[in-house]
Order: structure tokens, then sequence, then C-alpha cells
């Protein structure tokens, strides 16, 4: 899966463009890299955003036990990449069919944290127990919200292009072409949002997300930890 925001939705990363400044690479154009995503995972979907950016999946090579799903609803475009263990009993808490999957249910868990209910996006995203990362775009509120799970058992990673989008994929060979240096893994138990103050821990609300900038010989150029806990890597 591949999620590409212009500088409209996300707030570029400065220790992103630090670590791309530190040690320069080659770099290319969002449009490029979704070009690159859509050739080499055919057959693929692609949905572009207007000027806010570029979604596109593919179930090419994913794994059995990471399965990718897309949906789409009510302006709402989320892609999700793992599997939830308490899939059933939250089901029943946001009041869903035993038809729905994984990314329906981040959806409507997100109308209601949107919506209805008076609680941090830590609160919506503890409950969910699993192997997963989402990308998650509202088009009726510019609002994006990406996560991953607390193990980081579906890997993650973000970078920025040459004109300065931020791109979210599980692919770090895709990204690397296109991000350089300006590349990091997405720290596990975390969540970015422009809508609530930009990366939080969703484990530790209280603690701050901190970037450590990377060894040189390293593909990313930075790792971001939550303070009091180990350094993040991929």
């Amino acid at each position: 899966m591949l999620g590409v925001f212009s500088g409209e939705v996300v707030e570029v990363p400065e220790e992103l463009v630090a670590a791309g400044s530190r040690t320069p690479s080659p770099k290319t154009r969002a449009s490029e890299l979704v070009n690159r995503f859509l050739s080499a995972a055919a057959p693929a979907v692609s949905i572009q955003l207007g000027s806010f950016g570029h979604i596109a999946y593919s179930h090419a090579n994913q794994s059995p036990f990471r399965p990718r799903m897309f949906a789409a609803k009510e302006d709402i475009f989320c892609m999700f990449e793992g599997v939830l263990e308490n899939l059933g009993s939250l089901r029943q808490q946001y009041g869903l069919s035993k038809s729905a999957n994984e990314v329906v249910l981040v959806i409507e868990a997100y109308k209601a944290l949107r919506d209805r209910a008076p609680y941090p996006a830590s609160f919506m995203l503890s409950h969910l127990t699993g192997s997963y990362a989402f990308v998650l775009f509202d088009k009726s509120t510019n609002a994006l919200l990406v996560a991953s799970d607390p193990d980081g058992r579906v890997p993650l990673y973000w970078g920025i292009t040459a004109d300065g989008c931020v791109a979210f994929s599980e692919n770090i060979e895709l990204l690397k072409g296109s991000c350089g240096k300006s590349l990091a893994p997405f720290p596990q138990g975390c969540f970015y949002s422009n809508a609530l103050g930009g990366l939080k821990c969703y484990e530790k609300p209280k603690n701050k997300v901190v970037a450590v900038p990377a060894n040189e010989e390293e593909i990313c150029g930075a790792t971001f930890k939550v303070e009091g806990s180990a350094v993040l890597t991929a």
C-alpha cells in the first residue's frame, strides 16, 4: 500500500528533512513514486485525492498472515494491512455486522471518534489488538490518521519525496528510491494525525516521540523512539 500526501495535509517532519540534508541521496517526485508502485504492483487500485495526495494499493505478493484491505465510505478512504485478533468484540462494540472486516471497522471507529465519542485517538487505537498498519484519509475534513501496532509486526515506513510530499508504505525498497535518506520506520505503537497534533504514542500518550539520527551506512536516515523506551528500529 502507498499513501502520498502534500504539505496541505502533512506537516513535513523536520527530523526527516534533516536526515536527508545530512546525507544527500537521489530522490524523485511523488508522481514518479506513485507510477513506480502501480507498475510494480499491478494490478493495483489508485485514487487521486485532488491536490491533497494519492493512495494506491494492491494484493500483489501480499502475505496470507498480513492481508491488505481497502474501503471507502462517506469520503473516508482507508488502507489496512494485517489482522485484528479482537475483531469480533469490536464489531459488537461499534454495532457492525459479522461480515465487517478490519478496514471497515477502522473507518467506523474513526467516525465514532470524529463525530460522537469524547475520547482521544489513543483511546480508540488502544482497543485494536493484533498486527496491523493503516492509512486513513477523511476527504471531508482533510484529516489524516496513520497508525502502527504496538509490536511493529506489520512494518510501515515514511519518508519525504523530492517535491516535499510525505509518503507512507510498508515497502521500504519502494520508498528508498524516492525519499533517499529522508526515510524512517514509522514508530510502533504510535499514530500520526494532522488534526490531533502530529506524531504521538497511543500506548504512552504523555510521552513525547523523538527522532534519533541514524548512522550514515544505514538505509534510513533516522529512527524514532518514545521517551523512556528503547530506540525503535526497522
